[in-house]
């Protein structure tokens, strides 16, 4: 960022920017990154690349989880938003707009099993819509998750993730949101079995918990056990939808069609807050009853609708996805050589398309993390798996730029590892 940018706000320097952060914004996060040599104050930002306020550039495979799918500051969406401004604003949630009724008729239909579309602008805010509307289908309320999940931090979705989150703001209430195994079928089946579930919900592979794969069968054994038991399955893709498995959703490859299914994230671009939670006929049945039962100003603004229809055209293009195919491909082969080269390094690769985990058991995710960064390239840690590294490439990356990321990487890796 050119000094001027910084004084356009008042400041001489970075660091009178982080005397700041951690007295009026966030001492505890913005105290962690330096003290786990993160120290980033972004700046300038474009397509893949951030450059902090001193200078230094990185290649973004973080993506603030999937919100940069597509790139920072993507051209076409920045058209889709400067264009809309010349003639709408946020709007009237009351209304009817035809940019929110395109929007979510595209959703709908792109969405098997979908039947109407509720807005927020944030995951947490439509997954508390999603659990609303559970409890509303069913009669029941309590809700069953995976253990060390996460859904976002508002009011009933802070409740399903981790006690670390949960316990803090006394939203934990283990009479209603019960937590069970990931990859346990059996634990998921006796959980519903009182048949007094409103809901599991579930992300397709979870993001904070390190990317865990689910095994073959087993999304399909909890879709099946929510049929028995009358429970509506909740598919939480805020962070691995829009593409970032090689589908629009992880969860249709899985051979599960929900009752509900959740994004956000990406679907705005990065430049505009948008959610949604797609209903399906077991579950929108309160929009028919009482139309005004939840309300959200916020929700399906007319300036995200505009960029959130770009963002889905440009996500379902034929030359997308056949980039993503490619960057699987090559993703895919890189990290078999570096696991190959460094086995004692890299002790794992959880991969679904370009959802990546890396698994370092020896020395933790973090020095990698840091390691990578003075490389050029920021990927987080698994918050609660810290032995995980996120590794989330872009949907529209260049080859040259992945083969770029990979070079890094292995720099990173030796030279984290030591003598490991």
């Amino acid at each position: 960022m050119p000094p001027e940018q910084l004084s356009m706000y008042g400041y001489a320097s970075k660091d009178e920017v982080i005397a700041d952060a951690k007295r009026y914004w966030n001492p505890g996060k913005t105290a962690f990154w330096q003290e786990e040599g993160v120290p980033l104050v972004i700046g300038e930002r474009a397509g893949y690349r951030l450059t902090d306020v001193d200078g230094h550039e990185v290649i973004d495979v973080h993506l603030n989880g999937g919100t940069y799918n597509l790139g920072h500051r993507n051209p076409e969406l920045v058209d889709a938003l400067v264009g809309a401004v010349q003639h709408v604003d946020i709007g009237n949630h009351h209304f009817p707009t035809p940019g929110r009724a395109a929007l979510a008729r595209a959703l709908v239909e792109a969405t098997p099993g979908a039947d109407k579309a509720v807005f927020g602008s944030s995951g947490g805010e439509v997954v508390d819509v999603a659990l609303k509307s559970a409890r509303h289908a069913t009669g029941r309320r309590k809700v069953v998750s995976v253990a060390k999940a996460y859904h976002g931090h508002t009011g009933l979705a802070v409740a399903t993730g981790d006690t670390r989150f949960s316990r803090l703001f006394h939203a934990d209430n283990p009479a209603e949101f019960t937590q069970v195994p990931f990859n346990d079928a059996d634990a998921m089946t006796a959980a519903l079995a009182g048949e007094d579930v409103a809901a599991v919900i579930m992300e397709t592979v979870p993001a904070t918990y390190g990317f865990p794969m689910p095994a073959p069968g087993y999304l399909a054994a909890v879709q099946r056990a929510c049929r028995e038991t009358g429970t509506l399955y909740i598919a939480d893709e805020v962070q691995t939808g829009l593409g970032r498995t090689g589908e629009l959703w992880g969860v249709y490859a899985e051979g599960v069609v929900p009752d509900i299914l959740v994004t956000g994230k990406g679907l705005g671009g990065g430049l505009y807050p948008i959610s949604a939670a797609l209903l399906g006929p077991a579950a929108s049945g309160w929009l028919d009853e009482d139309g005004f039962a939840h309300m959200a100003t916020f929700g399906g603004a007319e300036l995200g609708c505009a960029v959130a229809a770009k963002v889905l055209e440009i996500t379902r293009r034929e030359a997308t996805r056949d980039t993503v195919r490619r960057r699987i491909g090559q993703f895919t082969a890189g990290l078999a050589d570096l696991r190959a080269e460094l086995p004692r390094a890299l002790t794992g690769v959880r991969q679904k398309g370009l959802v990546i985990g890396l698994e370092f058991a020896t020395t933790g995710a973090k020095p990698v993390m840091a390691e990578l960064y003075r490389q050029g390239v920021w990927a987080i840690f698994s918050t609660l798996d810290p032995a995980v590294l996120q590794f989330k490439p872009g949907l529209l990356l260049a080859e040259d730029e992945a083969d770029e990321i990979l070079t890094r990487l292995r720099h990173a890796v030796r030279k984290a590892a030591g003598g490991v």
